[in-house]
């Protein structure tokens, strides 16, 4: 992490949406590249362009199980006048030696083997009695039941142009050809090219590692009996979920009680697992907002811009906020609000950006879009704050869901959208056209 951009000194400062993320983004760099092995480099940002060293199918091929024969051979082949063939033998996928196909000869091929000298095209077995003298068949007995079906002759009942069932070398892709473009989230048909072109590793970022913690003397885990004024720990979970949906391996701590210097604790032993820390709960200015009387104070005097500054923004929910770095590594830490929908949408706004950036992304953003509004009464809100209110989109509407000032979980579920209400705008009526972060 390189120093943090200029802050405002005055502490009073309501810092807008843009200017919250502008300095994450301007504070948090992309993570240093590694060599990882294929399957190690899942879900993981390519560094480098790669390019094909051999072709794909790296022969002439054949895409069906049948006989490689001659054009000749077969042409006006039908039911009644069947082209009556020599079998030379069989040509699997992985033989060395193969066969030659000679006028008047086929060669039972597999789907995947190499296309033998002297044959010009494929005949499905479909299209033969399989040489069994019987009619057309379904499919070739099993090599180990039936040797002889690699000897003797066959009947081919129908016709095959010059080149069928055959996939050519190179179709896929050429030697020389780019692969995978530097930028490239490697996925499933990713790493399925790299290995089909011989890459064994490959050169990429490796995938953040996200802490994430609650704090409050409240919370209780999941599965545990409610005492009272307890409530279970939501937020560890869904932002834990969360970093692991933008690309993160995240790891969820135990919720922290409201105690200073057990969260320090803490915090300096889940360090060595982290290239980002994500706490909720405990930012904002009730007397036992731990978060912020525990890291208020750890900057480091050599380091410009090092610590943690707790923060103001104009942003309903999600107005407290904190962003620096702790540790000797100057970690990233973002402490978010603990309501869960503060919480919820201030992960959307300016964490998984700073992961998408931690893994190099380019585009760090959620996909934006216009829509227009379905609901049943106007939207409010509060003049000079941006609002992000949970919605369902679909086909260019969007409606609300569980409110304004829902702060309920189930909203969230619910969700898959943010409707963005600027903050010039105090009312927004049902028809009109507004700003929509797509979620899904």
């Amino acid at each position: 992490m390189s120093s943090a951009a200029p802050r405002p000194a005055d502490q009073d400062h309501l810092w807008s949406v843009d200017e919250h993320l502008e300095d994450i983004l301007a504070t948090v760099r992309p993570l240093e590249p590694i060599e990882l092995q294929l399957l190690d480099a899942q879900g993981c940002v390519l560094v480098e362009d790669v390019t094909v060293p051999v072709s794909l199918p790296p022969f002439d091929n054949s895409s069906m199980d049948g006989y490689a024969v001659r054009v000749a051979d077969v042409a006006g082949a039908s039911e009644e006048f069947p082209a009556v063939l020599d079998v030379v033998g069989d040509v699997a996928a992985g033989q060395a030696e193969l066969l030659h196909v000679g006028p008047g000869q086929a060669a039972r091929i597999m789907t995947g083997a190499p296309l033998p000298p002297g044959a010009e095209t494929v005949v499905p077995v479909e299209w033969t009695d399989g040489g069994l003298g019987e009619g057309p068949v379904s499919g070739m007995r099993a090599r180990s039941l039936a040797p002889e079906g690699a000897e003797g002759h066959v009947h081919v009942y129908r016709p095959a142009e010059a080149r069928a069932h055959v996939r050519a070398q190179g179709t896929d892709v050429r030697a020389g050809d780019r692969a995978l473009d530097a930028g490239t989230v490697l996925g499933p048909p990713q790493i399925a090219l790299l290995a089909a072109i011989g890459r064994g590793t490959v050169r990429v970022r490796p995938r953040p590692r996200v802490v994430v913690m609650s704090t409050g003397s409240e919370l209780v885990q999941p599965d545990e009996s409610l005492g009272t004024g307890q409530i279970y720990d939501s937020n560890s979970f869904a932002l834990t979920a969360a970093a692991r949906d933008a690309g993160a391996i995240a790891y969820r701590v135990g919720a922290v009680d409201d105690d200073a210097e057990t969260l320090r604790s803490t915090i300096e032993d889940q360090l060595v697992r982290a290239d980002l820390m994500v706490t909720t709960g405990g930012v904002s200015v009730g007397a036992y907002d731990v978060v912020k009387e525990a890291l208020s104070s750890v900057a480091d005097e050599d380091e410009p811009g090092s610590g943690v500054d707790f923060r103001k923004l104009a942003m309903q929910p999600g107005k407290p906020q904190g962003f620096g770095s702790v540790g000797p590594d100057h970690t990233p830490l973002l402490a978010l609000p603990g309501n869960p929908v503060s919480s919820y949408v201030s992960f959307e706004l300016f964490v998984r950006p700073a992961i998408r950036r931690l893994m190099g992304l380019d585009d760090v953003h959620r996909p934006r879009t216009r829509a227009t509004l379905t609901a049943k009464k106007a939207l409010t809100s509060p003049k000079g704050r941006r609002q992000f209110l949970r919605g369902t989109y679909a086909d260019g509407r969007v409606s609300p869901v569980g409110g304004a000032g829902s702060h309920l979980v189930a909203a969230l579920a619910q969700a898959d959208a943010l409707i963005v209400v600027p903050e010039d705008v105090e009312s927004v009526e049902p028809g009109t056209e507004v700003e929509v972060v797509l979620l899904g």
